[in-house]
């Protein structure tokens, strides 16, 4: 072999060689590039499993207090319902009294509203119908007692009960509606103790 060829083999050796090492950089380099991005993926998948579960979990508490928050809106409202239905039903009562329990309510009533002064006051139709005599008597000495008169009004009015007093042109509305009305809050606390404490 000649010079030239030992030459020309050795230098085709060292190119194998060169060739061989950059290959095998090549795939070390290759492998660790492959591995970082199957870490980086795990990584990124453990996040979103991470963020799935957080937003699951959000989720599921968000539907626990919308869940609790419709129970204590029903609830509440049922006892609005059964507060309303007491109420009704007192009102009724009151308005299917007896002669004797209905006028002494209106007594008491007249005791609270009367003003010490010259006034009127008026009925509904009904009342004035079933009114006993002597709580015409009751209405003077009511009124007497609190320093003023009452003229039993012949005009009736379209209430369904209780009454309503007139002073000087200025009316003032005592029918046991606006009674209930005006004590509604009050008597609806007194029924939510008595019903739910």
């Amino acid at each position: 072999m000649s010079g030239l060829d030992k030459m020309t083999s050795r230098i085709m050796e060292e190119a194998d060689q060169t060739v061989s090492e950059i290959l095998e950089q090549a795939k070390a380099d290759a492998q660790e590039v492959v591995k970082a991005a199957i870490e980086e993926a795990q990584h990124q998948a453990d996040e979103i499993v991470e963020r799935a579960k957080q937003n699951a979990n959000a989720y599921a508490q968000r539907m626990v207090s919308s869940a609790e928050l419709q129970k204590k809106q029903a609830f509440l409202a049922m006892k609005q319902e059964v507060i309303q239905e007491v109420l009704d039903k007192a009102y009724t009562r009151v308005m299917e009294a007896s002669e004797d329990t209905y006028f002494g309510l209106l007594e008491k009533m007249l005791d609270k509203y009367v003003l010490p002064q010259d006034g009127e006051i008026c009925f509904s139709k009904e009342d004035l119908e079933r009114m006993p005599k002597a709580f015409t008597e009751t209405i003077q000495t009511v009124a007497k007692k609190k320093g003023g008169s009452l003229v039993l009004s012949n005009e009736t009015r379209k209430i369904d009960g209780g009454f309503v007093l007139v002073y000087g042109g200025i009316e003032e509305n005592c029918t046991i509606k606006a009674v209930f009305d005006a004590k509604r809050e009050e008597l609806s606390d007194e029924v939510k103790k008595l019903l739910f404490s």
